[in-house]
């Protein structure tokens, strides 16, 4: 019988290579290999590849096996439609819901961002990102919500890490303020204030909008060319 472990190991790995873009929009997954690295038959295999389906992470194609949720202009366009209007309700309820066990959880994965940051690992910043706004949906408690947001912070990661240039002067900065932002969400949290919580998510918002949307466009060709030598 296939350890439990294993098929948590494999979930959370999946997640993960998902996140950072290790694994591709709309890559197949190679099941023998993965059943072969986690020590589980292909029935556990299927049943997290189910459940990652079902969270958007993958998805189950006919005869063809699971494949990383493909990303498109109309992924784009949804998301920047609908994601503040369920970052602001999740952190109206946030405020209003949550409990002291969130609060230390929360607490845990802004050291996470913040070492993270202080360390330059881009991969461990988009996991404790993620965790971060993911915790703030669990303490909204809202089963409408929850399902909505998790997709969402799905394509939020992958699409600013598509964008990622690493060479860019204001990436740091834009990073210290997104860390300062979440200090200042835990603290309007803790005080109960959902109309701080719901202007600092339009803060926060904009902060990741204009980073997206600064690497969207590309930069301009030069408008004399090179001579060769």
């Amino acid at each position: 019988m296939p350890s439990k472990s294993g098929k948590s190991d494999l979930y959370d790995d999946i997640k993960r290579r998902v996140l950072t873009l290790e694994l591709k929009p709309g890559r197949d997954l190679d099941e023998v290999a993965l059943s072969r690295e986690f020590g589980i038959s292909r029935t556990p295999l299927r049943d997290v590849f189910r459940q990652l389906a079902g969270e958007g992470y993958l998805e189950i194609r006919n005869n063809r096996g699971a494949c990383v949720a493909p990303m498109s202009h109309q992924t784009l366009r949804d998301f920047f439609l609908v994601a503040p209007m369920i970052y602001s309700a999740i952190g109206r309820l946030a405020a209003q819901n949550a409990t002291k066990e969130q609060l230390k959880d929360l607490k845990q994965a802004q050291t996470g961002f913040r070492n993270a940051l202080k360390t330059d690992r881009p991969g461990d910043l988009v996991y404790y990102n993620d965790r971060f706004h993911t915790i703030m949906g669990e303490m909204a408690d809202n089963v409408f919500l929850l399902p909505s947001l998790r997709r969402l912070l799905i394509d939020h990661a992958r699409i600013g890490q598509t964008f990622y240039r690493p060479k860019d002067d204001g990436m740091k900065t834009r990073l210290r303020t997104a860390a300062d932002q979440h200090d200042e969400f835990i603290a309007l949290i803790e005080a109960r204030d959902e109309d701080g919580v719901a202007r600092l998510v339009d803060k926060h918002w904009e902060l990741s909008r204009d980073h997206i949307e600064l690497f969207i466009t590309p930069d301009a060709l030069p408008l004399e060319l090179p001579q060769s030598a």
